[in-house]
């Protein structure tokens, strides 16, 4: 009985040792970073000066990024007995492509995968006092202003870090993308994502419903988050449907307008051959009457020489009647 008595408070010992231990073990264990650099703001020929703490005796890397996140320098050092390190990482060189003025992120990662990030500026003399240390993260959508239902269309993103095109996996630099259907409805586009160019990002999307889809595009860089977003409105059908009936239109009134233009035409020819006839007739009828004016002369001549003949003749005719008498008288006479 004390022999199991005394087991007990053993195993209750123990538990609470294991308790203590437990407790204390993230504050004993637990490792701390800093990251400090001598300035904030860098121009050329400054040297990157940085300092710190981390887990004694081990080694940490150092990482510079530069604006657009791809890495511009590194360097593992390893920290002393006390747990302090110190480095010069770069001597900031003139800027160029690759080593452009903007926001830059140092990281630290420790031999247990924990890191520690800290923005710092290259900038020229001029901008030393005036320009901010905070990054500046852009993001700008393209999408079609109208399109047509069940029929794809592509939606372009451009993401830029003080002003320099950010190259990084579609999938992880904008994890948030979403789009906003016109039944309410928030759809994911973080898969269909693809990767353009550096900076240049595209989603092909297929609209089922006609109405406005907004698409959202949200971009993490660095730890610095922007948004952007583009509307389309969907139509039942797209402009180059529309744009196809017109041109058929455009043709059916252009045949009209040819057809008008003949029958103008034609009766422009028809009004000439009308004026040309009617002056025929009229120079007819004037023919006619000169014809007629031609004849009732001809008529009033043949009178008048009819009558001179008569005048004529009356006298001869006598005469002839006369002598005949006297033929006739002088035959009466003989016998």
């Amino acid at each position: 009985m004390i022999t199991m008595h005394h087991k007990q408070l053993k195993s209750l010992f123990l538990l609470i040792t294991a308790l203590l231990i437990g407790i204390s073990t993230p504050d004993i264990f637990a490792e701390t970073l800093e990251l400090n650099t001598n300035q904030s703001v860098y121009s050329s020929q400054h040297p990157l000066f940085i300092y710190g703490e981390a887990p004694p005796g081990q080694p940490v890397v150092l990482r510079l990024f530069a604006p657009d996140g791809t890495t511009a320098n590194f360097e593992q050092v390893m920290t002393k007995q006390d747990g302090t390190f110190s480095t010069t990482l770069m001597k900031w060189p003139e800027p160029s492509k690759d080593i452009p003025y903007g926001t830059y992120v140092i990281e630290i990662v420790a031999q247990s995968g924990e890191s520690k990030k800290l923005n710092i500026k290259f900038a020229s003399d001029l901008e030393l006092v005036t320009i901010p240390i905070e990054r500046s993260v852009q993001v700008t959508v393209f999408a079609p202003e109208i399109a047509a239902s069940d029929r794809p269309f592509r939606v372009f993103v451009q993401v830029s870090s003080d002003g320099h095109l950010v190259a990084d996996k579609a999938k992880t630099l904008l994890a948030a993308t979403h789009v906003h259907t016109p039944l309410d409805s928030v759809r994911s586009l973080t898969q269909q994502l693809e990767r353009l160019h550096e900076g240049l990002y595209f989603v092909e999307y297929k609209p089922t419903q006609e109405g406005t889809y907004v698409f959202h595009m949200v971009a993490n860089h660095q730890g610095t988050v922007s948004h952007g977003s583009a509307a389309t409105l969907v139509l039942g059908q797209d402009l180059a449907g529309l744009s196809q009936e017109i041109v058929s239109l455009n043709q059916v009134l252009t045949t009209a307008s040819t057809e008008l233009d003949t029958l103008q035409t034609d009766i422009h020819g028809f009004g000439t051959t009308l004026e040309s006839a009617s002056d025929k007739i009229n120079s007819g009828v004037s023919e006619i009457d000169t014809s007629v004016s031609s004849m009732s002369s001809a008529v009033t001549n043949i009178e008048e020489a009819s009558l001179q003949v008569n005048s004529l003749l009356f006298p001869i005719v006598g005469s002839i009647a006369v002598i005949v008498a006297l033929q006739i008288t002088i035959l009466a006479r003989r016998r």
